[in-house]
């Protein structure tokens, strides 16, 4: 479990500690991000859709840096169009959980119905994915907060009627949205199965990093969404930050802020 404040940190929350990729993703190559992260003692990370193009490279450097991958970040196109080859793939690499990490303007529902019929669509599709030995996640930004017409929030409608759909929480973006995490944290415990700990700079701030920073260095009061955090269900911690200057720092600074914890 995460420690309590005040006591030593535990093995365990540096065991559940993971990497987004998607996070050094332009500092290549990939061989220098996951031996700068094996170096600072992480053990998993999250690779992201686009690296299953070079499935081989990607498998051969994380068993060359003793890194594992338990979950995966996968576009809705790939698991609805290429599910077989897509399914290999993830369970090639030994991930777990595959997670949605987004919807395209486009592609989002728009009135309450459609988010329920999309709900439904992800409900099939984790029931289809549990057969394939996977777990299906939404990894959410801030749109899904963005309430309709008739007041209803969306992910309660794509959580609320797709039941074996699971949930990666991203805090930060949860705080864009103007939400509180420990709100939604506490709403769907049960259904979190990771959490981005991403943090937001002060307003103004690192405008050249799209307004993201360290964890511990944002606004995010962690001693408050850290309990939460705790009830949950949720395997793995990933840190994310959507644009850094300089990913290794960032990797360093967070991960001695979530020792600290």
């Amino acid at each position: 479990m995460l420690s309590r404040a005040g006591e030593k940190p535990s093995v365990d929350i540096l065991g559940r500690l993971s990497f987004q990729l998607y996070s050094a993703r332009n500092f290549p190559p990939l061989e220098a991000q996951l031996a700068a992260l094996a170096g600072l003692g992480f053990a998993n990370v999250e690779p992201y859709g686009g690296q299953l193009a070079e499935l081989g490279v990607l498998k051969a450097a994380l068993r060359r840096h003793g890194l594992r991958a338990p979950s995966m970040h996968v576009s809705l196109h790939n698991l609805m169009t290429r599910r077989v080859r897509t399914v290999a793939s993830l369970r090639d690499l030994g991930v777990g959980i595959a997670i949605i990490p987004f919807a395209l303007p486009a592609e989002r529902p728009e009135d309450l119905e459609d988010w329920r019929a999309f709900g439904r669509g992800l409900s099939r599709l984790a029931a289809a994915l549990a057969g394939d030995g996977l777990r299906l996640a939404w990894h959410n930004h801030d749109f899904e907060f963005s309430r309709l017409a008739n007041g209803a929030c969306p992910l309660d409608l794509m959580l609320g009627d797709s039941p074996g759909l699971m949930w990666e929480a991203d805090i930060g973006w949860i705080c864009r949205a103007g939400e509180d995490p420990v709100f939604w944290l506490e709403r769907y415990r049960e259904r979190v199965i990771a959490v981005h700990i991403k943090d937001v700079a002060p307003p103004g701030e690192k405008l050249d990093e799209d307004g993201w920073t360290e964890v511990g260095a944002g606004i995010i009061d962690w001693g408050r969404v850290l309990p939460a955090v705790k009830a949950t269900g949720a395997d793995l911690l990933v840190l994310e930050h959507d644009n850094p200057k300089d990913f290794e720092a960032f990797a360093r600074r967070s991960r001695a802020a979530v020792a600290a914890w």
